[in-house]
């Protein structure tokens, strides 16, 4: 895909599968202290080998953040100025991600809607929401499922 405009005919279309990713505890160490969330579940290790999920597990929100990522993989278009994450619709973490395990994001367009220029905002483009599922790569089980809105401004 080249411009922002080519996703108009994608909405409906399965985007397809990122390259697998790791987030490794020391992300999620990073996370807790940029959150200041130290909760025991996500950076004591071995607290957590005898807590509910026998192992840390990353922040749902760490996870959540990994979306635009896993989308840039999917997702490619080339030729715009400026593009912008503007919300989300509906998140939902349906399964713990302990650190170490591989993901992948699957994407499908659900939307997209072209942005017309105004005297108050000249620019031009195009507003798209995408459904991605971040999965476990090696099993196929969904963890974490996020409605993201994007904009790609021409």
């Amino acid at each position: 895909m080249t411009t922002p405009r080519d996703l108009l005919d994608l909405v409906g279309q399965d985007l397809g599968a990122s390259e697998p990713r790791v987030v490794t505890q020391e992300d999620v160490d990073s996370f807790a202290d940029v959150t200041k969330d130290h909760q025991w579940i996500h950076v004591d290790v071995e607290r957590a080998k005898t807590g509910p999920f026998g192992t840390t597990i990353v922040h749902g929100f760490l996870t959540l953040a990994m979306v635009p990522r896993l989308l840039e993989d999917i997702l490619e278009v080339s030729e715009f100025s400026m593009g912008v994450n503007y919300g989300l619709d509906r998140v939902r973490f349906i399964r713990p991600l302990p650190p170490g395990t591989e993901i992948q994001g699957t994407a499908t367009l659900v939307s997209a809607e072209p942005i017309v220029a105004t005297e108050k905002d000249p620019r031009e483009g195009v507003q798209a929401k995408a459904s991605v599922v971040v999965e476990f790569a090696d099993e196929s089980q969904t963890c974490c499922v996020a409605e993201i809105l994007f904009r790609y401004y021409a």
